[in-house]
């Protein structure tokens, strides 16, 4: 009986293994594809981390990075140290008053010390960049070592540091010599844990930092918006630094090294590496004064090419501080809590909000000679006539991508009830966002994807409610382009440019927008109220529109261009990832979302909860 429990209790070991470090395995060998997929392995090949050596930007995160992290861990740890011996000392009563507080920032989620540390910034007029991060790096790593050492601190006999004393030691020797050599345990546990919570953060840093400064974190959420394989090889690297460091951690103490001079060269080694990258840090916290000329742009992530912020540079002897969003929601957030940029290309319903909240300067349009150059169907929409404050920047639809073998033509007469059809259950994947699924269910039903009567509303949140029940539909990100091109499932709502890249990957993949309409959405370039460098805010909005750069711009990221040269060569050429899926607004029965009043919008909101809910 007892050897049947043992192999029982091996087999769940095994499988807990399994479960933790299969996803590392995968994303290793992944790593050395040679092509975009992260689900198909088409050939062995370096390709990715030949990129990722070429690519500054993940250099620059590295440096950050590392330079946060051990600047953060060194001095949390003395705080927390110094802190956790002096609590030991206290009464009771501002002793249990001080843990009590140490415990909220573990205990608060994350986002809401996030945008507190980002408001209490803002509110300073801190510019955000390094010292902002670093600031909010020890903020939230201190109370961790805190944790770590108090106890160590506690199982202290009290009276040894009066016993040092006694035999002529001096207080600062009694806490060097005696009192940290008996804690050293937890101070180290202490501090390896706020090295791997600072190393490791994400959402505090992406709401604290600004002017160009990202970590690694920030940079690998930004490649996630697109499939970016580099990342694989980026996550391998530091797989095989952190399994490196754990080896040499358990082989150098069993090699029983008695040599003290080696041990003594090898510590100051050590010690020379931590002082410069500290210095360099230090040195990082220093340089935040603002360059004669500098541009700052917000943009969603993956939306450009890169290298035109470099030419741009060298043209105009200026610096671009280029940031990214994830979403619309978040660009405003940053932007309302007193986040100074020059550039915005935000989406057209949040373009229009800016509008009414006077968030926006008007377009000098004497300015950009190059408006010449822009289509003329993506001017003077509804969400900005005129385009007194808006110049085109992307465009496109929102459609559904089907798989050819899988799907019957004739099942595409359906339009949007296409994806309620149970002959598809369990093989359609529905967009994870609130305003596109509900604009499917609302076209789907005949309604405008605007509207704002309560019985429409609740009727389309019903078609949702039994298309999930009948199709079980998956609700995806970006992650259902690498799924479609794999052919998981026959059926998508994506992006036209996403169809277009999906689709130049996997031949058998085709893309419609049915008769009942859709939404033709604009992405556009905007001045903020607060932009400090207009004229070279204006010469950046007409360096996209020329007709090179507007060309490199769309072979790079695969959405349709608004200028009309780029527009052509895209229909008419073949690049890699761009298929002529031309947005249609011909269609009386497409529309550009609207603006939502704060209850409609609340409306949608809870009810696409209740959807997800399942």
């Amino acid at each position: 009986m007892k050897n049947k429990k043992s192999i029982f209790s091996r087999f769940y070991v095994v499988l807990c293994l399994v479960f933790f470090y299969l996803p590392i395995l995968v994303t290793m060998i992944f790593s050395f594809n040679s092509s975009k997929s992260l689900t198909r392995f088409t050939g062995f090949s370096f390709r990715w981390y030949g990129e990722l050596i070429n690519n500054m930007e993940v250099s620059k995160a590295v440096y950050v990075s590392l330079t946060v992290a051990i600047l953060a861990t060194v001095i949390s740890t003395v705080l927390g140290t110094v802190t956790a011996i002096g609590l030991s000392k206290s009464k009771k009563v501002v002793k249990e008053l001080i843990l009590n507080i140490n415990n909220i920032p573990i205990l608060n989620p994350e986002i809401v010390t996030a945008i507190g540390l980002m408001l209490l910034f803002s509110s300073m007029g801190m510019r955000k960049g390094y010292l902002t991060m670093l600031m909010a790096h020890i903020a939230f790593c201190t109370p961790y070592v805190i944790t770590s050492v108090y106890p160590k601190v506690r199982s202290l006999d009290p009276n040894m540091a009066n016993a040092a004393m006694d035999l002529g030691a001096t207080p600062y020797q009694a806490l060097t010599k005696v009192i940290v050599p008996m804690i050293k345990e937890g101070v180290f546990a202490g501090a390896l844990l706020a090295f791997t919570m600072s190393f490791d953060d994400f959402v505090i840093s992406y709401f604290v930092s600004g002017n160009g400064v990202k970590n690694i974190s920030i940079v690998v959420y930004n490649m996630t918006k697109r499939i970016n394989p580099t990342i694989n090889a980026l996550s391998t690297i530091v797989i095989l630094v952190i399994i490196l460091v754990l080896i040499l951690a358990n082989v150098m103490p069993k090699l029983n090294v008695r040599s003290k001079l080696l041990n003594k060269k090898a510590e100051r080694v050590i010690a020379l590496i931590l002082v410069l990258l500290v210095t360099a840090g230090l040195a990082k916290c220093g340089s935040v004064s603002k360059s004669p000329r500098e541009l700052k742009i917000y943009n969603a992530g993956e939306y450009i090419d890169l290298s035109l912020l470099d030419e741009f540079e060298q043209e105009y002897g200026c610096k671009v501080i280029y940031e990214t969003f994830e979403s619309n929601e978040m660009m405003y957030t940053k932007l309302s809590s007193g986040e100074t940029y020059d550039i915005l290309i935000p989406s057209d319903y949040m373009i229009e909000r800016l509008i009414k909240e006077e968030y926006l300067r008007p377009l000098d349009w004497n300015l950009i000679p190059n408006k010449k150059n822009l289509l003329s169907q993506v001017t003077n929409r509804s969400y900005d006539p005129g385009n007194k404050y808006s110049c085109p920047y992307f465009w496109g639809t929102v459609g559904i991508l089907y798989d050819t073998t899988v799907v019957d033509e004739e099942d595409l007469k359906d339009g949007w009830n296409l994806l309620a059809n149970p002959k598809y259950k369990g093989n359609v994947y529905m967009y994870d966002s609130e305003r596109d699924s509900f604009m499917v269910a609302l076209k789907a039903l005949g309604y405008s994807m605007n509207t704002t009567k309560e019985s429409e509303i609740e009727e389309a949140y019903q078609w949702l409610i039994n298309q999930r029940d009948t199709i079980e539909p998956i609700y995806a990100g970006d992650d259902v382009i690498d799924n479609m091109i794999s052919g998981n499932k026959a059926m998508a709502v994506v992006y036209s440019g996403d169809a277009s890249y999906i689709i130049s990957e996997n031949p058998n993949l085709s893309y419609f927008t049915p008769e009942e309409g859709t939404n033709l959405w604009y992405d556009a370039m905007v001045l903020t109220k607060d932009c400090d460098e207009v004229d070279l805010a204006h010469d950046f909005i007409n360096f996209m529109l020329e007709e090179k750069s507007a060309l490199s711009n769309t072979q790079e990221v695969g959405y349709t261009s608004t200028v009309k040269s780029a527009f052509d060569a895209m229909v008419e050429g073949d690049y890699e990832g761009i298929v002529s899926y031309i947005p249609e607004d011909k269609n009386p029965n497409s529309e550009i979302f609207a603006y939502q009043k704060p209850k409609i919008k609340q409306k949608y909101a809870e009810l696409w909860t209740k959807v997800k809910a399942k």
